[in-house]
């Protein structure tokens, strides 16, 4: 992903490929950070890399603590690229401005800006000790893109809303209501078990978990420090104990949200099969959506991947609480009797564009988009 950098920001070619290289490592605390913001670190030295390092799990070394223990004495001099402002705050580790400068760097290029109360002001701390600091590097909207979830909780104070959505040629998500349908490959299917690895819970809608039957789990290459918990949305209490997801209810949590009318033996009976149940006002067209991620947010869920179905994404879409699209497309056409992606669209009422995130992707046949809501 190439960089939008901020008007102030001189680098070199080198400098940006090097910062690049920092967030590309920051990629490995997906899933296993969180809510920390994922962090990359280069050390470079005599136009060389003398040490790497990313933060690799809550409560571990941070990136530039990583980075400084493996480029030991050769980082004296040296300049640090870091994919985001280094903290000046003691928290579960110590803090890493401080220990740049122990280290001897003589240069600091940073991408984002830390936006928390606590933890910022780590470039005030460096340029104080005579350390050259470069940053923010990113423009804010940059920077939201790379750590989206850190950074709407950390100045939303909400939970953050993504999309997932497999659709067709011809923007269909089934072949017909009711029908239960696969059209990605297995090389997408395992990008969504990744992406499910980065949030706190998945979510779907009652018709999508009883027409797919899906256990909405994280079985790939990436595990989860924490299991997400799954969400169903149940206005009218549909679901029984013999659903897929009260399979691994053991380790990984089943919370169901239903209207506050719904029917008492039907919640009696999720409930003694080990699910949570919540009752929620109604909406127009369901449940209230702002209602049901209030109550996510009193849990301590910070992030939702929705993965449908299509009444659940237009409702997301037309609420503006959804903030990402994960849209993958698949090289099939499902005709006129197919379920459209998004049924129930409300008004056009605002009119900014969703921008993309980076560039499209190959996972095998199928396309991944990933768009953002136009700030």
């Amino acid at each position: 992903m190439s960089p939008t950098l901020t008007s102030h920001a001189t680098l070199s070619a080198r400098d940006v490929e090097w910062l690049e290289q920092a967030e590309t490592l920051a990629g490995g605390g997906w899933g296993r950070v969180h809510p920390n913001p994922m962090v990359g670190c280069v050390i470079v030295r005599d136009g060389k890399v003398v040490g790497e390092g990313c933060h690799e799990y809550f409560g571990g070394p941070h990136a530039e603590i990583g980075a400084l223990e493996a480029a030991g004495a050769r980082a004296r001099g040296g300049t640090a690229y870091v994919s985001m402002e280094p903290c000046n705050h003691r928290g579960k580790t110590p803090p890493c401005a401080p220990a740049l400068v122990a280290a001897g760097i003589a240069r600091v290029v940073y991408g984002a800006g830390d936006p928390g109360i606590q933890s910022a002001r780590g470039n005030s701390h460096l340029s104080s000790e005579g350390v050259e600091v470069v940053g923010p590097v990113y423009t804010q909207v940059e920077a939201r893109r790379r750590n989206p979830i850190f950074f709407h909780n950390t100045e939303e104070r909400s939970t953050y809303v993504a999309l997932k959505l497999a659709v067709s040629l011809d923007g269909y998500v089934a072949a017909a209501p009711g029908e239960r349908t696969t059209l990605t490959g297995p090389l997408a299917q395992e990008e969504v078990h990744r992406l499910r690895a980065g949030f706190d819970a998945i979510m779907v809608g009652s018709t999508t978990a009883l027409t797919d039957d899906p256990l909405l789990t994280v079985r790939g290459a990436v595990t989860p420090r924490v299991p997400p918990t799954r969400l169903v949305l149940d206005t009218t209490c549909k679901l029984t104990p013999s659903a897929a997801l009260f399979r691994d209810i053991d380790t990984a949590p089943l919370l169901i949200f239903t209207s506050e009318d719904a029917d008492e033996g039907s919640v009696a009976a999720l409930e003694a099969a080990g699910a949570n149940v919540m009752r929620v006002p109604r909406s127009e067209n369901g449940l209230d959506l702002p209602a049901v991620m209030d109550a996510c947010g009193e849990r301590g869920i910070r992030a939702v991947l929705c993965e449908g179905g299509a009444k659940l994404a237009s409702a997301l879409t037309t609420a503006r609480i959804a903030r990402r699209f994960y849209m993958f497309v698949a090289p099939v056409v499902l005709g006129e009797n197919g379920v459209p992606a998004f049924p129930d669209l409300g008004p056009a009422d605002d009119p900014r564009r969703w921008d993309a995130v980076g560039t499209p992707t190959s996972f095998g046949d199928d396309v991944l988009t990933v768009l953002d809501r136009g700030q």
